[in-house]
């Protein structure tokens, strides 16, 4: 879980995933080496802070959003929400600006108004992000922005492996999207690819509880393509890994993006549960982590 921890400190809200970037960049060129298949990397110029790797002939994309949810300092003290994070009074936040380091708290008034107290004003413009706080047991893992920094390094441990496929860290996800519009038509474009896994962390809800396997998540607020999920399904059944199947009417992914555009991309979204999201507290099972990384090995080499 070392690397899992170096992510979840890294400061990378929608808008600011250039440290996540180079991050990611600076691991692939250093283990690289040691996959057993190299791939092909697109980065830089055209892609802004995405990263693509392509390996052997794809047949299937994975996506994965580097960015987390986060504040942007207003005026007066005022913040303004990036993604949805939750706002409990008190929560310790962190940045920096032209002054230097910030370490500050959520302040959430009677009118849910949030503001931030620190001991100076802060510049306008600047992100803050969850202070993180990593604490790991037997059992589980907890810190801030496991969504999204875990399906990163879920990844990251299928490129070790990966002979045929194609890998997408992707930008913005939390706060609207607008990276996969451009990612998918390169993919498609180039490669002809057009299905997809989404690499991300759902909910625990009543249905879905921590420790019974990585879900397989048949909608949110969109429905994906019954024959393309039946196809995972039945993979994942032959697989004999633990897996859930999860249905809910709300929240989406990068998946929107692939659904709402011109190519005729299938998609399914399989992600290990956590609990406290959106808060720094999120949680989730090593047991899940385990069978999310597994099963992504098996849907990319049978799908």
């Amino acid at each position: 879980m070392k690397l899992l921890k170096e992510m979840c400190a890294i400061h990378a809200p929608s808008g600011s995933e250039a440290p996540m970037t180079d991050f990611v960049l600076k691991y692939i060129d250093k283990n690289k080496k040691q996959w057993k298949h190299k791939p092909k990397i697109f980065a830089g110029d055209g892609f802004q802070d995405c990263i693509v790797l392509v390996f052997g002939k794809p047949r299937t994309a994975v996506f994965a959003h580097m960015d987390s949810i986060g504040f942007t300092v207003r005026y007066g003290n005022e913040l303004v929400k990036i993604g949805g994070p939750r706002t409990v009074d008190g929560f310790e936040l962190t940045g920096n600006d032209a002054k230097g380091k910030i370490d500050c708290k959520l302040v959430v008034d009677k009118e849910n108004n949030i503001t931030y107290k620190f001991k100076r004003e802060l510049e306008r413009g600047t992100q803050l992000t969850f202070k993180p706080d990593w604490r790991e047991t037997k059992e589980y893992v907890q810190c801030c922005y496991m969504d999204n920094r875990l399906g990163v390094w879920n990844a990251l441990k299928l490129a070790e492996t990966l002979k045929d496929g194609i890998i997408v860290f992707s930008c913005w996800e939390e706060h609207g999207g607008g990276s996969v519009s451009y990612l998918q038509k390169f993919i498609y474009d180039k490669y002809k690819v057009k299905q997809a896994l989404i690499s991300d962390i759902t909910w625990v809800t009543p249905g879905v509880p921590h420790g019974k396997g990585v879900v397989v998540s048949l909608r949110d607020s969109l429905v994906p393509r019954r024959s393309y999920l039946d196809k995972i399904i039945a993979i994942a059944k032959k697989s004999k890994e633990p897996f859930q199947m999860e249905v809910e009417g709300s929240g989406g992914s990068d998946a929107k993006e692939l659904q709402m555009s011109e190519n005729p991309w299938d998609w399914c979204f399989v992600g290990a549960p956590e609990d406290h999201v959106h808060t720094p507290d999120e949680k989730v099972f090593k047991s899940d982590i385990d069978s999310m990384v597994k099963l992504y090995k098996v849907l990319m080499e049978k799908l």
